[in-house]
């Protein structure tokens, strides 16, 4: 095989973000559409704040009382580290498939590969894990979406939960196969009203204080008896900001979609990350200061939806539920949006089955639509799996962000040998983080690290926390990605592996560029 032919002289901002590509091998086919206030949505939407912290605000309170605030701002600093790692990234190789391509580029191909399926896989279980959120929210509306049972069953939930997600799944997948200007369009309008949503909502909060900010301090007694007390406590409590600030790569995934991203791209990551901390820690923090009784049982079972209501009163606590809705709604869109444009960039290199079909773009809506379909009837089949399991919510969503915090220490750590060996090379042009790289670089390691043993750890508060206690539940983390990884893998080095090169149709000179080889 030949190697690509060059990559055009440069001469506007277009050509050479495709100059930026072709030097990869790939020949341009996507859209390329989307501005800058495009990429920002698609990385804050997939945060998501009214999303996350209305679906876990419950779950930190209950095992960590007013004090698991402190977690948000230490999940932060962490993940700003790993952020900041993207944004070199991003600026370097400003390609679709942002996980894949970076762990290809700084580890070779087939760390690129484990990346790639272990983010792949968490974005199908991610697109199911926020579908669920419409149970936690749409009942709380109305009981006219408590379509299956009257939510007092045992499984009543649960089984609703799975025919709300469905219904989101299916418009996400829509609207995905349409094309990105539709997304984009969908998208940007939720975010915008998520965003004017949140400020609002922190005015008004804040207008409602009735004790003073030492109310965070308290712990409820909670982690007593325990072998590491309230750190054990608290620690599982953090699970509830860890599940909610990840996703901020997606401002990249769009890269061969977006104007001028190698520039856009890390300021897309870093204004998503950091607005999401400022806006969902001032939520937090003021409902935790304003809600009506610290030790109302509600706190630990219905969550923000029960202090919103209570503090605001039914009608504007109702309204402020219907943005969650749309911030429900936009998350899952661009949960999907990512996974495909993921999907998309390893089908491209030979690196799924099938992949001259996933990566096949439509003739009119240039979009993968058979690879947007087959990552949501997956996500639905989670679902429908899960149907009579009470504890789907936490499950699920746990499985997700494990896999995500694994796919993200496959790109920082290869980053890091890279830069120990010197053979680092960021885009000056555009983002570095110069002689801070290196510090920078080992601490999101290190918190990467940490963060994916503490989601692992078989707690059967969060893998088994209804019904009879089952081995095979607690360790339902590990054996799940451990299934995942290894299988993944084992399949890639007997079968895929003999396969990988740059498609013939998406390569740029006239043979494809093998990728096969490297370390």
């Amino acid at each position: 095989m030949s190697a690509p032919g060059p990559a055009p002289e440069p001469v506007s901002g277009e050509v050479d973000n495709d100059a930026a590509l072709t030097e990869l091998g790939y020949k341009p086919g996507l859209k390329r559409t989307l501005g800058n206030f495009h990429t920002f949505a698609a990385g804050i939407s997939y945060i998501s704040i009214l999303t996350g912290t209305f679906q876990l605000f419950y779950f930190g309170v209950s095992f960590g009382g007013p004090a698991y605030w402190w977690s948000w701002p230490m999940v932060f600093v962490g993940q700003l580290m790993v952020a900041l790692c993207f944004c070199e990234l991003a600026a370097r190789f400003p390609v679709a498939g942002s996980v894949y391509n970076w762990a290809k580029q700084t580890g070779g191909p087939h760390i690129g590969w484990l990346a790639g399926w272990m983010m792949t896989v968490a974005t199908v279980v991610s697109l199911a894990a926020v579908a669920l959120a419409y149970q936690l929210t749409l009942p709380q509306i109305s009981s006219w979406f408590q379509i299956i049972g009257d939510g007092t069953g045992k499984y009543d939930a649960a089984a609703n939960a799975v025919l709300l997600g469905t219904i989101l799944i299916v418009f996400t997948t829509v609207v995905n196969a349409f094309g990105v200007k539709l997304m984009a369009t969908i998208n940007s309008t939720g975010v915008f009203i998520e965003l004017i949503a949140a400020v609002v909502l922190v005015i008004l909060l804040a207008a409602h204080i009735t004790r003073g900010p030492s109310a965070i301090m308290t712990t409820e007694g909670l982690g007593q008896g325990q072998t590491l007390g309230y750190f054990g406590a608290f620690l599982t409590a953090s699970l509830a900001s860890a599940y909610v600030m990840y996703g901020f790569d997606t401002a990249s995934s769009l890269g061969e979609e977006s104007i001028d991203p190698a520039r856009n791209a890390p300021r897309a990551i870093l204004r998503a990350l950091i607005a999401s901390f400022i806006l969902g820690g001032l939520i937090l923090l003021f409902a935790l200061l304003s809600t009506p009784d610290l030790h109302a049982k509600e706190l630990s079972v219905d969550g923000l939806q029960y202090v919103v209501k209570a503090v605001l009163g039914e009608t504007m606590g109702q309204a402020v539920l219907w943005c969650v809705v749309i911030a429900i709604t936009v998350c899952a869109l661009s949960v999907q949006t990512a996974g495909l444009r993921l999907a998309f960039a390893m089908a491209r290199d030979n690196n799924l089955p099938a992949g001259h079909k996933l990566a096949k773009l439509h003739h009119r809506f240039q979009t993968p639509v058979l690879a947007t379909c087959v990552i949501g009837i997956l996500a639905i089949a989670i679902l429908v799996v899960n149907i009579n399991q009470p504890q789907i919510f936490s499950v699920v969503t746990s499985i997700a962000i494990i896999m995500i915090y694994v796919a993200y220490l496959l790109v920082t750590m290869p980053m890091l040998v890279q830069r120990l060996r010197r053979k680092w090379t960021p885009s000056t042009d555009h983002f570095s983080l110069g002689r801070w790289g290196l510090p920078v670089n080992i601490l999101a390691v290190l918190w990467g690290t940490a963060m994916t043993i503490n989601l692992l750890w078989p707690r059967a508060e969060v893998y088994n926390a209804t019904g009879p206690q089952h081995w095979y539940l607690r360790w339902g983390g590990v054996l799940f990605v451990g299934a995942v990884a290894v299988g993944g893998f084992v399949y890639y080095w007997f079968v895929q592996r003999k396969k990988t090169g740059v498609l013939a149709e998406h390569a740029f000179g006239a043979e494809p560029a093998p990728i096969h080889g490297g370390p």
